[in-house]
């Protein structure tokens, strides 16, 4: 091994922290990544709508930071503020979603109109403003957390799946879009993670298709995601952090990352099975109704 020269080691003290940008940091998946990217040795910029939910993060070393996805002029101001004060984006991971569950039928079209705006046209407008930075470095990061529900789905789950499945198929055209530039771009895929979406889902579950003709469906599935049971089972979002931990410091990182509970058992089944025995599979699992 070739010794370090003093000039090596100062140059390699004064060398600038990378910088990562993680949306929906202010609690589950996002907190726990921003989190791990700070002990990492990045500085970590937190990002999440509610300021007085991120003031948790500061104490860990990430920096808070106020972005509302769905709000151009809020994006603009965030990379703005990041570039100032570190003047990079190294990593950026689009993590900010939520699960807009009823049947196709019932869910107002404001409504599936917001869950695609948070879920895939935020990410895609924040990726716009930072590529531009990683493309002036000829390096960066673009991790995408979709969920193994862009490539299965469940009952009610219509218009939350078609954000996710959307995410996949713009990450896999951005991946070879940026390969010239030295930019990666990698897929998580999280399984059950106990986080605040479970209950979040059933919520809406219930205000869209409650009393309809899906109502007993809808009281079924929102039961199957509030249950003792369910919660039990689900993996720490912990497991998803490391898996972007991995994502990141990789020299040459996977496209993809499937983690958490269920999650590989239910890609593989989901490639193995025909159409309608798959439906069965999930049917039974999340209960008929």
């Amino acid at each position: 091994m070739t010794p370090t020269t003093p000039a090596e080691s100062a140059s390699a003290k004064t060398a600038p922290a990378r910088t990562a940008l993680v949306t929906g940091a202010s609690s589950g998946i996002g907190e726990a990544t921003a989190r791990k990217l700070t002990g990492l040795g990045y500085t970590v910029y937190g990002a999440a709508r509610r300021a007085e939910r991120l003031h948790q993060l500061a104490r860990h070393g990430v920096r808070p930071l106020v972005l509302d996805v769905t709000d151009d002029d809020s994006l603009r101001d965030g990379v703005d503020r990041v570039i100032a004060e570190t003047g990079r984006v190294d990593v950026l991971v689009n993590n900010a979603g939520y699960g807009a569950y009823g049947a196709l039928e019932d869910v107002s079209p404001d409504e599936a109109r917001r869950q695609f705006d948070v879920n895939v046209f935020g990410p895609v407008r924040l990726t716009q403003m930072v590529l531009p930075h990683m493309r002036a470095r000829r390096s960066g990061r673009v991790i995408n957390v979709t969920s193994i529900g862009g490539k299965v789905c469940t009952p009610l789950g219509g218009w939350y799946h078609g954000t996710k499945f959307a995410i996949e198929g713009i990450s896999d055209c951005l991946r070879m879009e940026l390969k010239p530039f030295g930019i990666d771009v990698v897929v998580i895929e999280p399984g059950g993670i106990a986080t605040e979406w479970n209950g979040i889902a059933a919520d809406h579950l219930e205000e869209s298709s409650a009393g309809g003709a899906y109502a007993r469906r809808a009281g079924s599935v929102a039961a199957f995601l509030r249950s003792e049971d369910t919660a039990r089972r689900m993996s720490p979002p912990s497991v998803v952090a490391d898996a972007i931990g991995r994502a990141v410091t990789a020299r040459r990182p996977r496209t993809r990352y499937a983690t958490g509970l269920g999650a590989r058992p239910l890609l593989a089944l989901r490639r193995l099975l025909p159409d309608r025995a798959f439906d069965a599979v999930m049917a039974r699992s999340m209960g008929r109704g």
